[in-house]
Order: C-alpha cells, then structure tokens, then sequence
C-alpha cells in the first residue's frame, strides 16, 4: 500500500463545513431530510490509505472498509460471528457446487434505482471481466472462466431467472463460497451506473448500504452520510462519519490523544498504545483479531531449498523473544498457519519443534551435512507493516546469529520495491503478513500453500494440493477439521513458511464512544452502523 502524505490533521468541523463544498455530484448524496433515524457525527482517523472505492479496483483494509459500509453484498458476517447472514439477500448452500440466492423485497439503491439480480450478475461479472491488477476478482475464481486473456463468468456459472432470484452453480465444491459472496469483491453496484469495462471515479460511488460517501480525498479523508434510501438491518446510528488520514502513526496518536478525534483505527504502534493506556484521557479497546505475521522461504536460493535449513530455523526461532521484544507484548506468538479459533486448528509447529533449541537445531544441520554457519539474508519491509517490523527482523537475526550456527542479516525495501524483491529471490527468507479475507481455514491454506501460495516461493506439493481440494468440497466438518489438521502438519515438516505471531483488533476511543468494542472482531470490519456517542 503506498501512503499519500498527510496535508493536515483535519478536525471535525473543517470537514464537516467541506462537505457542502466537496461533496458528491450525485443526488444519492443528498442527504437533506434523511429518514434514516440517525443523528451526530463521528470523527475517526486512520493511517489505511485506499486505492479504489470501486469494488472492482481494490483488495486493501481502506478501501474494503468503505465498501463494506456504503454496499451491500448477499451475505455479510455479523459482529463476532463467523457464519454469513443475509445482507440483501438470503442465500442457501444446496450442495457443494449450487448455491440459491432470494433478494429483500423492495431492496433500492441510493439513487432510487431498484437492486435486482440483473445488479448482482452484473456485479460480479464486470469485477472478474476487469481484472484489475490491484483488484480481488481472484476471490471469484469459482465461478470465474479461468482465462486469464479474456476472463468471464463461467458458461452458467449464474443464473437469474427472475429479478428477485440469483443461482450460482460453482466449478467445482467449495463451502468457503458462500463466505467469500461477504466480502466487497461481491460487493452489488447499480449496473444503470456503474461502467461494464473501467472503474467508477472514486466521487460517484452508489450503492445500497447503511451510508453513503457524500466527500472522497485519498490524501486527506472522506466522509460518510446516513443512506435514507438504505431498508436492511444495519441501521446507522450516527448520520455523519468524518475520517482523517494520516501517513503517520504518531501524528495520529496526537490527534487522538488531545481530543481532535473520536476514534483512532488502525494502525497505531504498541509502544503509543501503551502510553495512551497510561495516559488515562482515553479508552484502549481491545478485540479479537486475526491478524497473522509470518516468514516465508524462497525455495530458488540455496539456503530455502535445503530442508534441514528451514526446519532448524524453524526450530530456533523464539517468539515469546519478539512477541517481548519488539512488539512490547501486544501480540501472541504463533504455533500455526492456522490461527485460533478457527475449525481444525492446532498447534503443529509446536508439537514438531517443542521450545527455541540450539541442540536440536544443530542436530537437524548435522544430519544433513549442512556447514555451519549457514548465511542467510532476511528480507523485511520498514512502513507497510509498522515501525516494528525491523525490530521483529532484528530480534530474529539475533537469534541466529546468537546460535552460532548461522550469520544472518537483514535487508529492507519500500512496499512497492519489495514485492518485487522477493519475487527475485532478493532473500532467503522474507517477512509478509496477511488478515483473511473471510473468516475460514482455508483462507490460511489455500492462498499460502497451492502451487507456492500468492508469494509465489517455489514449494509444491501434489499431497497438498490434493488435501486443499478435499477439505473445500467436505461437508462433514469432523472430516474437513482432520484434513485441515494434516495440512497444518504437513507445513510444519516442510517449513514453506515460519508462523510467528497473531495480532487483536484494537482501538482508541474518546470517553462516550459507544459500539466500537462490538465490531473489534476477526473479520476487520469496521461496522459504522454501530456506533454512537453520547
């Protein structure tokens, strides 16, 4: 994510007095006696930077967070749950391959226009036809015609027989579809609106959810209007949401800390959450997360494809040390690919390497007639992940370097830069992290694990592979947790890539916020409909 610098710390009643000036064009951003039933504002800052507001354009924590509060998809996960309800529609699962979908009587966009199944096929198929290389119509690969020169739906993948009905008929068995219909790449766009072939200029947005966009300013904020056109369940309690952006951590703890903002929401350091906490001025509100940090091996270089390199790094690696250490205790070390809480999780990495040992990991090394010490470069980004990602890469450089068996150091690049990097084999072993983009175990496996996961590493294994494809089509979920229980075993031998921990959901909040614990979940979704301020 590249983010833009921030022009100025943009308070409430600046942005709100811009709305008149910057807002919208449309008419569905006309929000002049509202029926909505929501009243005051809201100010929220973060440091997300979003790349389109069009669902078609985006695969980021902003720009998903602005879909997910001005869009409806079918299905959308309620706070703290983990199986989809219906959002404007109520879809079922008839088998592992068909899924029946009826949409909300009388269900309008902003704009007036009626939201039929003609939106929904239009929606989808526009998004996978797109393919817009910063976009998720990968998400939609089930029912997608899989050519990547001239992609499409799948001949039948979606029926609509009627304007209040919608069929999808997948490519193969996939229970995880339905969870991913949740997610702003199915986001429903008005097809009267929205253009077939390129994206919608961020400024003209329409959708069918709780709020509208009524200012959009990727440098600077946005702001949210309650939609009183909007007939679903996510009833907005508040009629205006500002949110500031800022490009610094520290300029955001400062807006925070001195009252200019009612939220602040991603991504704060631990060190500044600390001292926020024992500031006192404000609330530290602390969620479940699903946040997950890992190391992955390049499997081209000569240290990535020895085994018995990976498994005593594996084997060394002291995450209780960087969980301590570099992330003042804010986080929880990582035994799995598989994070908890989710079916079929457990903890391979430890049952296979026990407590860091430099024993055993010189056993490993000995066994294979690996010389020590072995060089090794570790690979990090300094921003995109927080300021704490060099001082995680430098808590596992020592770590090695103190175990006398390898000389490791560490390299750093810009976010842009370093995803080409690593794909040139720039390190042996190079730091990533990942939040789902549903609430399944899959969404731990799959994109990590089949044919060199989306890092693209270089590991294969036709076993793997196989596995994957039976748990997305088991419907005995006893069966699906055993199967996803050996793929984490399987990653634990292997070593495609090192767990190390598992992040919350937190926030900082003015005394008088209300609802913002309620939406702290795994999903990261910030549920705006749900919060108010007395």
């Amino acid at each position: 994510m590249i983010r833009h610098k921030l022009v100025a710390i943009v308070g409430s009643g600046a942005l709100a007095v811009a709305l008149a000036a910057c807002g919208s064009s449309n008419s569905s951003n006309d929000t002049s006696g509202t029926g909505s039933g929501a009243s005051g504002t809201i100010t929220l800052g973060t440091t997300d930077p979003v790349t389109a507001v069009d669902p078609a354009g985006s695969y980021d924590f902003g720009s998903w967070n602005i879909q997910w509060n001005i869009f409806e998809t079918l299905m959308v996960i309620p706070p703290n749950g983990t199986d989809p309800v219906p959002d404007a529609a109520s879809c079922t699962q008839d088998d592992p391959k068909t899924i029946t979908c009826k949409l909300r009587a009388g269900d309008t966009f902003s704009n007036g226009d009626p939201l039929t199944s003609e939106d929904v096929k239009f929606s989808l198929q526009r998004n996978i036809q797109i393919a817009d290389p910063n976009g998720a119509s990968s998400l939609l690969g089930s029912i997608s015609n899989g050519d990547d020169k001239k992609p499409d739906l799948a001949p039948g993948a979606v029926e609509t027989p009627d304007p209040q009905t919608v069929v999808f008929h997948l490519n193969g068995p996939d229970l995880t579809f339905m969870k991913v219909l949740t997610t702003p790449a199915a986001s429903i766009v008005d097809h009267k609106v929205y253009p077939a072939d390129k994206l919608l200029p961020d400024d003209q947005s329409v959708g069918s959810g709780p709020y509208t966009l009524s200012k959009f300013d990727k440098k600077t904020g946005w702001a949210y209007v309650a939609n009183d056109k909007y007939s679903g369940d996510r009833k907005p309690k508040t009629q205006t949401i500002l949110v500031s952006f800022f490009s610094d951590p520290s300029a955001l703890k400062t807006a925070v800390a001195t009252g200019q903002l009612d939220i602040a929401w991603r991504t704060l350091s631990p060190t500044d959450i600390t001292s926020l906490e024992q500031n006192g001025n404000v609330e530290v509100v602390r969620g479940k997360g699903s946040e997950f940090r890992y190391w992955v091996w390049d499997f081209r270089t000569a240290d990535g494809k020895q085994l018995a390199v990976r498994q005593a790094v594996a084997q060394l690696i002291d995450r209780d040390a960087i969980a301590k250490n570099a992330y003042d205790g804010t986080v929880t070390p990582s035994y799995s690919i598989v994070p908890p809480g989710f079916g079929g999780q457990k903890d391979s990495f430890k049952s296979m390497y026990g407590a860091p040992s430099v024993d055993k990991a010189k056993q490993i090394l000995s066994k294979a007639g690996v010389q020590t010490p072995v060089p090794i470069k570790l690979g990090y980004t300094p921003s995109h992940y927080g300021p704490n990602a060099v001082d995680e890469a430098q808590e596992l450089a020592d770590e090695l370097n103190n175990s006398g068996l390898f000389k490791a150091t560490t390299d750093d690049a810009e976010w842009e830069q370093y995803q080409t990097l690593y794909k040139q084999d720039a390190y042996d072993l190079f730091m990533l992290g990942w939040y789902p983009d549903f609430l399944d175990a899959d969404n731990y496996l799959t994109p990590f694990l089949r044919d060199g996961g989306f890092y693209a590493n270089g590991y294969k294994s036709a076993k793997v592979d196989k596995l994957l494809t039976q748990e997305l089509g088991e419907t005995n979920q006893s069966k699906r947790d055993q199967i996803i229980g050996q793929l984490q075993d399987i990653t634990a031998h292997d070593v495609p890539i090192i767990p190390s921990w598992n992040g919350g959901n937190i926030a900082i909040t003015a005394k008088g916020v209300q609802g913002v614990q309620e939406t702290l979940d795994p999903t990261y979704i910030f549920r705006f409909w749900l919060i108010s301020k007395s």
